[in-house]
């Protein structure tokens, strides 16, 4: 079966640029504290780069399912693929075929795209790992490549890391993981997750000026031993 190429329908209304935007600053771990409804994607999909040095990953999905070792559906991905997105491979947790490696990481990076996150595995990880504006997240890195180019879906609902994401949804990740975000969660959430924010902004403030703990978190203070 040849690979496929879908067109998806667009949310109603489409994410507008202004909505998107609000969640630049939200790490990963304020996106995850706000609920189930999130999408926090498998911790086992980790960053390739050691933490403090992983580039941000923020943008829109497009989605590829493989059928591993054929990676047909990352090859045709790259003439679809637009600027700012971020690709979003299942290859439903295989550990023996990379993926995707430097050549097509490369192109991708040529092209203004974000990043991507491979639920499988990556190769030419020393020459990946070496991009600051590129950022690759996957389960498993291994060196050898992948065979076949006929089957796949692109643009179709994938699972990744036990999360479901959608063509579209909004992809954020960070030296701590990868969140997936439905159009309905990035309209509905960011007023909690600015607020979070906020929230933790003030904790420190409150703990910098001197306020105890129990103070600052509102618990009760331990009972002394008698």
């Amino acid at each position: 079966m040849p690979v496929t190429l879908h067109t998806p329908p667009p949310a109603t209304p489409p994410l507008a640029a202004a909505e998107i935007a609000r969640w630049a600053p939200i790490p990963v771990s304020i996106a995850v504290d706000l609920g189930r409804d999130a999408g926090q994607i498998d911790p086992a999909i980790r960053p390739l780069r050691p933490a403090g040095r992983q580039p941000r990953l923020f943008g829109q999905a497009l989605t590829v399912r493989c059928e591993p070792p054929d990676f047909g559906a990352v090859l045709h991905a790259l003439d679809v693929i637009a600027a700012g997105q971020v690709l979003v491979i299942d290859a439903a947790g295989h550990r023996d075929t990379a993926m995707i490696g430097d050549i097509l990481s490369g192109h991708l990076r040529a092209r203004g795209v974000a990043g991507l996150v491979c639920d499988g595995a990556v190769r030419d990880t020393g020459t990946l790992g070496g991009w600051d504006d590129f950022a690759v997240f996957a389960r498993w890195i291994t060196p050898r490549g992948p065979v076949g180019t006929d089957r796949g879906v692109i643009n179709g609902p994938v699972v990744v890391g036990g999360c479901a994401v959608a063509p579209g949804d909004l992809v954020i990740g960070d030296d701590d993981g990868v969140v997936a975000l439905s159009p309905a969660v990035v309209r509905g959430r960011i007023h909690d997750a600015e607020a979070k924010l906020a929230r933790e902004a003030g904790w420190i403030a409150a703990l910098a000026a001197g306020a105890t703990a129990a103070e600052v978190f509102g618990v009760a203070p331990p009972t002394p031993d008698r």
